[in-house]
């Protein structure tokens, strides 16, 4: 590890020189990507630094007490040594996260797919107010939200709903939310009081960008719609909703969020893209052979990931076995507790994976 770490560090001061020549910085394209892998490495050769500093320490005490007779030298020189090896054993951990392979999707923005499961239209109704939590959630985060598409039912619930979320770093954020969320409550319409099970499946999918997934004209098919609400009635009466089928794929996207079959296009065009990006991103990890794949992952779509038990004010993610009982302020978009436990469980999963492979 030490050894890669001073290879990064040289490239690092490379880069520094390089930025400094004139011709480099008359080179906008090259400058640009010497800026953005400076950027990159920084933390690491910041950290390492710290790192030579701690082992510098380290041995100027030992040399210290070696040399020393003083008790009260002594005992400041064993202070300084226990410091140094704390500081040693705390910095190598930062260094070995640091050194972990970085999902090269994590500061990409997203799109979130929302469906109703199993339960009608108490499945409906807990889509929206997943809907709702994670627009709440992207507000905290000073993340933009824009509505892609929504099948609204008549009691306020969707059964699909989908948006994106923008922003850097939205991905990391979001991505372990894929796979099946299932509540647990009382529905309003339940004069008994039984508790209902019902299910909404998110998906979280990585924006893709036109270069990293080519889609050739002719395998489309476009269809512009009537847009219609709630039970299927006609909102307007103008054609501006669109409905994109992708022949290779027999993908189906409809949009009619917005009043212009332009930007209805523009948005079923992203959210095609972003699915097959994922489509191309699954086939190539099951290609991988031997591939350690986390015990977190970012969620098979038929996975039940999370149960949100009303009565007991209690959610629980049953990937990592971690719960909260907080529902209330968890629905209001404050799962920033839950996303770092499970990055914290994925970290520790990579790390025991590199480790098993060293």
């Amino acid at each position: 590890m030490l050894d890669k770490l001073a290879e990064v560090e040289k490239r690092y001061e490379k880069i520094e020189k390089d930025l400094s020549d004139p011709d480099v910085i008359s080179n906008v394209e090259t400058y640009t990507s010497l800026l953005k892998e400076r950027s990159s490495i920084a933390d690491v050769v910041e950290k390492y630094r710290e790192y030579k500093e701690a082992q510098k320490n380290e041995k100027e005490a030992e040399e210290l007490l070696a040399s020393e007779s003083d008790p009260e030298m002594l005992e400041l020189a064993s202070e300084e040594l226990k410091n140094s090896k704390e500081d040693l054993e705390r910095l190598e951990n930062e260094l070995k996260i640091l050194l972990l392979p970085k999902d090269p999707n994590d500061d990409k923005n997203v799109v979130v797919e929302i469906r109703a499961g199993v339960g009608g239209d108490e499945a409906a109704l807990f889509a929206g107010v997943l809907y709702r939590m994670y627009t709440m959630y992207a507000d905290s985060k000073k993340f933009k939200t824009e509505l892609i598409s929504a099948n609204e039912t008549g009691l306020g619930g969707f059964k699909e709903i989908t948006f994106m979320v923008t922003g850097n770093g939205a991905y990391s954020r979001f991505k372990f939310e894929s796979g099946v969320h299932r509540v647990q409550r009382v529905p309003e319409t339940e004069a008994s009081g039984r508790i209902h099970t019902s299910t909404a499946t998110v998906a979280v999918l990585p924006e893709a960008e036109e270069v990293e997934v080519e889609i050739n004209p002719n395998d489309l098919e476009i269809e512009t719609i009537k847009s219609s609400g709630a039970g299927g009635q006609h909102i307007n009466k103008t054609e501006s909703a669109i409905r994109l089928y992708h022949k290779p794929t027999g993908i189906v996207i409809e949009c009619q969020d917005e009043r212009s079959q332009f930007k209805n296009k523009d948005k079923a065009m992203k959210l095609l893209r972003a699915k097959l990006y994922d489509m191309k991103q699954r086939e190539q990890s099951e290609k991988i052979a031997g591939e350690r794949r986390t015990q977190v992952g970012t969620g098979d779509r038929n996975e039940r990931i999370r149960t949100y038990n009303y009565p007991q004010g209690r959610i629980t993610d049953h990937r990592i076995g971690y719960t909260i009982y907080s529902l209330e302020s968890f629905l209001n978009g404050n799962i920033d507790g839950m996303i770092d436990a499970l990055i914290t469980a994925d970290t520790a999963e990579k790390l025991k994976g590199s480790g098993e492979n060293e």
